[in-house]
């Protein structure tokens, strides 16, 4: 697979949101938004920006057969679901949600400060759903690898200093966000918002420019169907 890189500027990300308070920012086609050439990359088919102001929140709605992936970027978001989990979610923690069956959750800010997240759902392989199951990784060490079930895709955390270089993974599907801060690759520049989706990723770096932080999914297989 030759490599190919397409930046997705914050500015460009589809407007969305749902009730009061909540501002959304969509990467992928999602909700009443279709774009038939911007469903998915790899196996992920939604990163979402969210921005909830106190006691806004998502009122209980379902999931199936998803993996949905949560890092906090400011603030605090409470989340309960079907599965008996209340949890509350802070910078730093790992969020998943594995819809599985089927599943039923809420997301609130229920503190005192504005909320800012991102959430990004990957699509498993095929076979049977399993049991709905939930899981939060407190304080996730920077570097350290977090694999998705049922899926062929491994996110990675990276907090970096000024000047600080981080290799990219090598992996037809290489998708990069930006949280804070500036980072390079290649001769492109991506600031707080912006994404990197690169196929045939191999050699790649990111060098920050300043303090900046960045989650990037390294995925090796597509969404199968049947």
């Amino acid at each position: 697979m030759d490599r190919v890189m397409w930046i997705q500027r914050s500015g460009a990300r589809y407007p969305g949101g749902e009730g009061a308070g909540i501002e959304t920012r969509h990467a992928f086609s999602f909700s009443g938004y279709y774009d038939p050439g911007n469903v998915r990359f790899g196996s992920l088919v939604a990163c979402n920006e969210e921005r909830l102001v106190p006691g806004a929140g998502f009122a209980e709605h379902p999931h199936r057969d998803m993996e949905i992936v949560t890092w906090v970027v400011e603030g605090e978001l409470t989340h309960e679901d079907s599965t008996g989990a209340r949890t509350v979610v802070r910078p730093g923690d790992v969020q998943r949600l594995s819809a599985g069956s089927g599943v039923r959750h809420t997301e609130r800010n229920a503190g005192a400060e504005p909320l800012t997240f991102v959430q990004m759902w990957l699509m498993p392989g095929p076979g049977r759903a399993t049991d709905p199951a939930y899981e939060v990784v407190r304080g996730i060490a920077d570097g350290t690898p977090y694999a998705l079930e049922r899926t062929e895709a491994v996110l990675h955390v990276r907090r970096l200093v000024d000047g600080e270089r981080t290799a990219l993974p090598d992996a037809p599907w290489v998708y990069a966000h930006a949280v804070r801060g500036a980072a390079r690759i290649d001769d492109e520049t991506l600031t707080p918002g912006d994404a990197a989706r690169i196929s045939g990723a191999e050699g790649l770096e990111a060098r920050a420019e300043g303090p900046a932080e960045l989650l990037i999914w390294e995925m090796h297989a597509e969404p199968g169907y049947g």
